[in-house]
This record gives C-alpha cells, sequence and structure tokens, in this order.
C-alpha cells in the first residue's frame, strides 16, 4: 500500500478511543463486538480508498496494525466474527458498483463425492433414473475441477455483449468491461456455426506462476499481498477500474453453456470439440471416458499429477455425455443429476485446542466451537473449527489443552478428527456440555425426536424470542441475500438498530422510515450516517416490500425451510393468503386435511411439515407475520413455465409407466409447472395410472379426480 505520512483523523467519542488501546486480553464480550464493528468499517473505508480511489490515507503499518487487532479479537472471540470481516474479503467489495444479471439459466452448483463408492453410487443412481441394466454403455467427460470463479459470457451475433458472476445461482454481477479485457476469452467469434445467442460457461483462474509474479510485484510495489490465487483473482475481476483488471495474469477455461439458439452437437464432447474449434480454451487434461474404472483411474492421474499443475484444482468433474440423457434427468435443488465432483481427500495438520466456546445460533441451536493454536492447513490459516454437538465431543473424546488432528474437508470446512492421546496433558478433562443459554440463561435441552423416540443431537435454548442472540440472528437471516435482500442492511447494521432498539422485530424494518420521521434524533445525524446514506436505507428498504413469496418463507426462518423448501411451498400454494390459510388449519390440526397435503408435497416430509405445523401453532410467530404483512405484500411465484397445460396442477402417478420411470415423469412434471404429490387428494389435479395400480386409483375414482392413462399424460403435456 504506498505510504502518506498525513493521516485523516477519524471522528470518534473518547470512550471509542480508551477502548482502540486497549490490549486485545483484556476485552470483554462487549467490548470486542463493539471494536470489531468499528475495525470492519474502518478497515472498509481504508480498502475502499486504496483499491478503489488509488488514494490511501495512512501508512502501511497503520493498515496492518488494524488488521491484526482484527485477527487477534478474531482469534479470542470466534463467536463474534462478522459476516462482514476483513479477514474474508480481498480489497473492497463494490456493493454500488456493478449491476445485477438475472441469469436466462440458473447457473447451479455440483453435487460433490469424495470416494470412489460415491462415484459409484452417482453412476448407479443414473442407471436407477433412466431404468437402465448394468450392460447398457455410458460415457462420461471427466475434468479437473478448477479452483476459480465461475462465468457466464453471452455472445449475440457472435459478439460478447455480457459476462455475469455465478452470485446466488439465479442473479450474479455483470462484471462485462472487466472480462473484455482477459487474453483468454474471445470477444468476437466469427464461426458460421456459432450459435445466436450463446451463452460459454466456465471458469476464470490464476495460474500459481502468475500469482508468484503478481505478489512479486505487489511486495516490490508496498502493496497488498494476496493470501492464494483464487482470492487474487477474485480481488482482480472485482475491480471498479477495469485497467487494474487489464493489468493482473487471469486466464479462462470453458467448460458448459446456459442459454443457447441451437447446440453443435447432441454430446458433451462433441460441445467441447466445437468450443476449441471456435476459440474457447480447454483444460487440456479434459478426456472421455467410457466406464466407471476408467473414470477412476483418471482421477488418480489427476491427482498424482496435481502438485505438478500451474493452477489449482480440489477434485475431478464428471458429466454424462449424452445431452439426450442429460435432459431427462434433470436437477435435483441447485444441482444437475448428470454431473458430479469428486473431490480430493482433505490434508491435514495438527494444533492445539485451546478453548471450547458455546455460540447460539437463530434457531437457539448451542454449537460448540474449537478454538485452536492457529496452523496452516492447505495454504490457509486455521484458528476455529466446529465440533457440531456434544455428542461429537464425546464421541471423539476432545478436551481442552488437546492436541489434534484437523482437516479442511473437501479442503473447505475445517473440521477435528480426534485427538492425539500421546500427548494429552494430564490435566485434561472431559467437557462438560451447559445445560442453560450462554446468552439468557434459559434451559437448553436436546428434543425428543418424535419419528425415533430419541433424542436429537443439537441441544437448543428455550428461550425462543427473548433470547438476544436468537433474536438478533432471525432478524440478520430475514435481511439476508437469499431472504429480503436488503442492500445497506447488513449484519453490522442489523446488530447497531437492535442494540439502539430501533428494530426488535421484522415489521420495524419497515416502520424505520416512519418513525425516523417523528424521532428528535433522526438516523441521518447519527455516527457514521448523513442524510444521504439515510435515504439510500429507507429507499431500499421500500423496494422490498414486494418480495417473492418464496424469499417471504425462508426469512421467517422456519425449522428445516431452507431456500429449496421455502420454493417448494411457494411454488404449492401460490399465494401468501392461500399459504397463510393452509398452514394454519394445519396448526390446528395434524390429523386434518391441510396437514396431509403439506406433508404431503414431495420434497416436505413429517420433519419440515411438523416444524412448519410447529412455528404456525406459535401466536406469538403469527403476530408478528401479521403485523409484517401490514407492510409487505409478498408476490406469488411464477411457474416453472407458465405456457405448460399443467402448470400449476397437483399430480400423482400410480402403476408401472411403460415410457418413462416414475423419478422421470416427476422431473419432467415439475419442469412443466405442475406439483408432483405422494398420495390422492380432493386437491389432486390428475393422477396417471399405469398397470398395476393400487389403492392411489381407488382413491381417485372416490373423490371423482381426473385419472389418465400415461398416453393421455404425454398427449396432455405435449399441448
Amino acid at each position: 500500500m504506498a505510504k502518506k505520512t498525513a493521516t485523516k483523523p477519524t471522528k470518534k467519542s473518547a470512550t471509542q478511543d480508551e477502548l482502540a488501546e486497549k490490549p486485545v486480553e483484556e476485552l470483554t464480550e462487549d467490548e470486542a463486538a463493539s471494536e470489531l464493528a468499528r475495525l470492519a468499517a474502518e478497515i472498509a473505508h481504508h480498502d475502499a480508498l486504496y483499491y478503489q480511489k488509488d488514494d490511501p490515507e495512512v501508512s502501511d503499518a497503520d493498515y496492518d496494525a488494524l488488521r491484526l487487532r482484527n485477527e487477534a479479537i478474531e482469534a479470542r472471540f470466534p463467536g463474534l466474527i462478522r459476516e462482514d470481516s476483513p479477514a474474508k474479503r480481498v480489497g473492497a467489495a463494490p456493493a454500488d458498483g456493478f449491476a445485477k444479471v438475472t441469469h436466462a439459466v440458473p447457473m447451479l452448483s455440483l453435487g460433490n463425492v469424495f470416494d470412489d463408492d460415491g462415484v459409484r453410487e452417482f453412476v448407479d443412481r443414473i442407471r436407477r433414473f433412466l431404468g437402465l441394466d448394468a450392460d447398457v454403455a455410458l460415457a462420461f467427460t471427466t475434468e479437473p475441477k478448477i479452483d476459480g470463479l465461475s462465468i457466464g459470457l453471452r455472445y449475440e451475433g457472435g459478439r460478447l455483449v455480457q459476462a455475469a458472476t455465478r452470485g446466488d445461482g439465479y442473479v450474479g454481477e455483470n462484471v462485462t468491461a472487466n472480462v473484455l479485457t482477459i487474453g483468454d476469452i474471445p470477444k468476437q467469434v466469427k464461426a458460421r456455426d456459432f450459435p445466436d445467442p450463446f451463452e460459454v460457461r466456465g471458469e476464470i483462474y490464476m495460474s500459481h506462476s502468475a500469482f508468484a509474479a503478481l505478489n512479486a510485484e505487489q511486495e516490490k510495489a508496498g502493496a497488498k499481498i494476496f493470501a492464494n490465487p483464487r482470492n487474487a483473482a477474485a480481488g482482480s475481476l472485482r475491480q471498479l477500474d477495469s485497467s487494474v483488471t487489464a493489468s493482473r495474469p487471469l486466464q479462462f477455461f470453458a467448460y458448459a453453456w446456459g442459454e443457447a439458439a441451437s447446440l453443435p452437437a447432441d454430446t458433451q464432447w462433441g460441445v467441447y470439440e466445437a468450443f476449441a474449434k471456435w476459440g474457447f480454451p480447454l483444460n487440456p487434461l479434459a478426456t472421455l471416458t467410457d466406464s466407471l474404472d476408467e473414470m477412476l483411474g483418471i482421477y488418480r492421474e489427476i491427482e498424482e499429477g496435481r502438485a505438478g499443475l500451474d493452477y489449482d484444482i480440489d477434485g475431478v468433474v464428471y458429466k454424462l455425455d449424452r445431452l439426450d440423457l442429460q435432459q431427462r434427468l434433470g436437477f435435483v435443488s441447485r444441482s444437475p443429476r448428470w454431473a458430479i465432483a469428486h473431490k480430493f481427500p482433505a490434508q491435514k495438520a495438527t494444533t492445539i485446542l485451546r478453548d471450547i466456546e458455546i455460540q447460539v445460533g437463530r434457531t437457539g441451536a448451542l454449537t460448540p466451537v474449537a478454538k485452536l493454536e492457529p496452523v496452516t492447513v492447505g495454504g490457509v490459516v486455521v484458528q476455529n473449527a466446529t465440533l457440531h454437538n456434544e455428542d461429537e465431543i464425546a464421541r471423539k473424546d476432545v478436551r481442552i489443552g488437546d492436541t489434534v488432528i484437523l482437516q479442511r474437508a473437501g479442503d473447505v470446512i475445517p473440521q477435528i478428527l480426534g485427538p492425539v492421546l500421546d500427548k494429552r496433558p494430564k490435566s485434561a478433562k472431559p467437557f462438560k456440555f451447559p445445560t442453560v443459554c450462554p446468552a439468557c440463561g434459559s434451559h437448553a435441552v436436546r428434543e425428543i425426536n418424535p419419528n425415533t423416540g430419541k433424542e436429537d443431537a443439537v441441544r437448543r435454548c428455550t428461550g425462543g424470542l427473548i433470547c438476544p442472540a436468537q433474536r438478533v440472528e432471525r432478524l440478520k437471516h430475514f435481511v439476508s441475500r437469499n431472504a429480503f435482500d436488503i442492500e445497506g442492511l447488513g449484519e453490522k447494521n442489523i446488530q447497531a438498530f437492535y442494540d439502539e432498539g430501533l428494530i426488535q422485530s421484522p415489521p420495524d424494518i419497515f416502520t424505520l422510515a416512519a418513525r425516523d420521521a417523528k424521532a428528535e434524533e433522526k438516523l441521518e445525524s447519527r455516527e457514521g450516517w448523513g442524510p444521504t446514506s439515510a435515504q439510500k436505507l429507507f429507499d431500499a428498504i421500500a423496494a422490498r416490500r414486494n418480495v417473492s413469496l418464496d424469499r417471504f418463507i425462508y426469512a421467517l426462518g422456519i425449522r428445516h425451510v431452507g431456500e429449496i423448501t421455502g420454493r417448494l411451498l411457494a411454488r404449492s400454494y401460490g399465494t401468501i393468503d392461500n399459504f397463510l390459510k393452509a398452514m394454519g388449519e394445519a396448526a390446528k390440526d395434524r390429523d386434518g386435511d391441510a396437514f396431509k397435503d403439506l406433508d404431503n408435497i414431495d420434497g416436505i416430509g413429517p420433519t419440515a411439515a411438523s416444524a412448519i405445523a410447529d412455528f404456525f401453532g406459535e401466536p406469538h410467530n403469527t403476530e408478528v407475520i401479521h403485523d409484517l404483512l401490514e407492510e409487505v405484500k409478498p408476490k406469488p411465484l411464477e411457474a416453472v413455465d407458465n405456457a405448460s397445460a399443467v402448470s400449476g396442477k397437483t399430480v400423482v402417478f400410480t402403476g408401472t409407466l411403460e415410457h418413462m420411470t416414475r423419478a422421470e415423469a416427476k422431473a419432467q412434471a415439475e419442469r412443466l409447472g405442475a406439483k408432483v404429490a405422494g398420495s390422492v387428494s380432493k386437491n389432486t389435479d390428475y393422477v396417471v395410472a399405469g398397470p398395476g395400480a393400487g389403492s392411489k386409483l381407488k382413491n381417485a375414482k372416490d373423490l371423482g379426480v381426473d385419472v389418465l392413462t400415461e398416453g393421455e399424460w404425454l398427449k396432455l403435456i405435449d399441448q
């Protein structure tokens, strides 16, 4: 970082000045939280000056001191690590610098397996889904899994017109200007057979040699050193100034496609060959295999040669070669059924377990976190690792003071494998898990699972909404990216507004502007705020009064209801009124039709159905939702295919299907916007019955539900 001797004074109160000088080991937890908030804001301010404006106002030494203090506090209080922690980012995140791009075809991720058995099950699962015998040959492409950044390149008339990051899979960032500076990526494809439009997808990365050269230049210039090639590539691509990206040695491998007017081949490998002909770089280790043994052999070869590659990889990707079979297989959740990533074994290290701290999550779960002597594993410094729950601690018999074996699962998530017993201190005692919540003092209990009659593995606080840990975490979840996604209202501001009493529950977010207008002390007059920033926040809140129903449901923080389940519920009930009416009835009567319909939604299941009914059976939850709906109006989630004759219809398949497998029929119906149920009720629109149909067919006739043969169903959906 370029140095300047003059330092712009930072406005602080006397208390903040004193706190900034206090040794880390003497900080209380509340003081540490306050310091981390200050440091996150101050470091972000300096990062913006340096990375975006090239105009630093502090010396390298002063800047490094801020970072070191932040790291020391996080090491002592891992439970306080913030989402906006400076340790989690490279450079400055350009929150307002890039427009959002909605992917025409979702940019989904791959599922993972970690051993040969997982690969065998992947292939067997494909055969079962498609109804193929073991003697039917299946070809797969194999290629290294590059550790970089996914990118989608849209071409119109052969010209590169848009480049977008993956984002959340549905919406990414427009980084076109920066991508146009990358030499590997064709700016114009003149081939006559190049489809129009066509989106090429692949990975942007930085080679080891380029990374070393860049860091040497950074060090020579007195600038910041990057931690690893992936972070360097990320920081380089997400620059507001494209000339900075142009100066960075970024490269590209193509491996997939999104929206396409047509395809040049009917196989994955055939499309790859077209990519090469059109001028897109392919990984030279990509190959076509025709057996499971050959796939695993290629994996071994790539794993053995991993250290000699000039770029980072963390596994091998297998893709079913035939595109017609890929189409039939479709997707499950956020991953394709026809592709999988075979990850390399985790790298390991040993270190000392200094402490075990208990964190309270937004659902009241008490999670033990291991505080470790910092150690480098796979090129990353690790100082915290989850211990999951008290049974896991007891099973592994890990104790404070132990030397423990640590690995990064999938080269990402730190986990403790167990202790090195011959190095255990004589004073080490078994860890005693708390039975009261460390945040509010309420009883912490392990619930009895009604299905198994056994205790749940997780101990939970019974304090509910009175527990400060849960209350503020629920608010953070409510405004998070995949929920209401309110720009400018991140964890830092939620925590501050909660501490100051401005926001205590979700409806308070949407009344903030009205209350501020009547308040003696306006938001714009508070430290760190001004008229422009306050108005931007109010505008951002107002802009999210009409989120989609799936986001609304996910934002409520119901146990067992994630993004995918939220989408299923939104798709199944259509509107907020239908959803609330059905959930109210399901909560009142677990033997009634409403609960049975909820449990009957394919992909929900009894555990999630019970959790949802429990949530809506609590009066305080329904009161908050009622107040919230005075401020927001969730919009229905559009069906997958509005033009389909079965969009929005509920379908049950029974008996033996002759033209496709049951799994294939279900996936096809869902792609067309239908809801597939597991049993027949009065809300069923169609029952598709093949030979051997039993009680479901009888129930359909008793209820007057339309019964279709497989041929009639195929004719209906062909409309």
